[in-house]
């Protein structure tokens, strides 16, 4: 069974899902954007083990514990699509320009476009490219359980900001209404903050998609 859970760090309160295969106890960190002593405190609890790092998108707020995580536990970081690189160079910009500690910048060993899969356990996620927020941002989907990891592209009531760097809010109501929506509308989420909803709420409620 795949289990999940949620941890909110940074002053951000980016949501930071550890999600692990309960017959295997093989972990993944889905957006580590900060605070890795308290994120490595949770997985000693949980006693799973952690066997790679998949994020999202490139910005500070999503992986900003990433290098030293993946330094800690001697895994790879999986994600996002490439089209984000110039983020994951700017690290040290973007952490002067937020107020966070210094991040140096890095790359992630594997980038990911449509249709790639990533495997925990016994547990298969499947890559959906939903560009806008970002130029890169992808969604983990796992269609067993009917869950989906958006990042920043969708929230409870709200959709992701487009005024960052080659942001595109056309490309990112696209990426909702062609990629997300089509889910089906008892798929649940896990947003890059704030409280999970499901597709079906959004597409009856949310301001931005009515």
């Amino acid at each position: 069974m795949f289990q999940y859970q949620i941890i909110p760090v940074t002053a951000f309160e980016e949501n930071c899902s550890i999600i692990w295969c309960d017959e295997t106890k093989e972990a993944a960190f889905i957006d580590p954007g900060g605070e890795p002593e308290l994120l490595q405190n949770a997985v000693e609890k949980l006693g799973v083990n952690i066997k790679q790092i998949l994020l999202t998108h490139g910005h500070l707020d999503h992986v900003g514990a990433a290098a030293a995580l993946a330094k800690h536990y001697n895994v790879k970081i999986v994600g996002p699509s490439r089209e984000d690189e110039f983020l994951f160079n700017g690290l040290p910009q973007q952490s002067m320009q937020f107020g966070f500690p210094h991040t140096a910048a890095f790359l992630p060993d594997r980038w990911l476009q449509e249709g790639d899969q990533v495997h925990i356990g016994k547990t298969t996620l499947d890559v959906l490219f939903c560009p806008g927020h970002t130029p890169g941002h992808i969604v983990f989907i796992d269609h067993q359980d009917k869950l989906a990891f958006v990042g920043d592209v969708l929230f409870k009531g709200s959709i992701g900001r487009t005024d960052f760097p080659r942001g595109n809010h056309t490309n990112l109501i696209s990426a909702i209404t062609t990629k997300l929506l089509p889910l089906g509308d008892d798929f649940v989420f896990v947003p890059g903050h704030g409280p999970m909803s499901t597709i079906g709420n959004e597409r009856i409620s949310n301001p931005y998609l009515v």
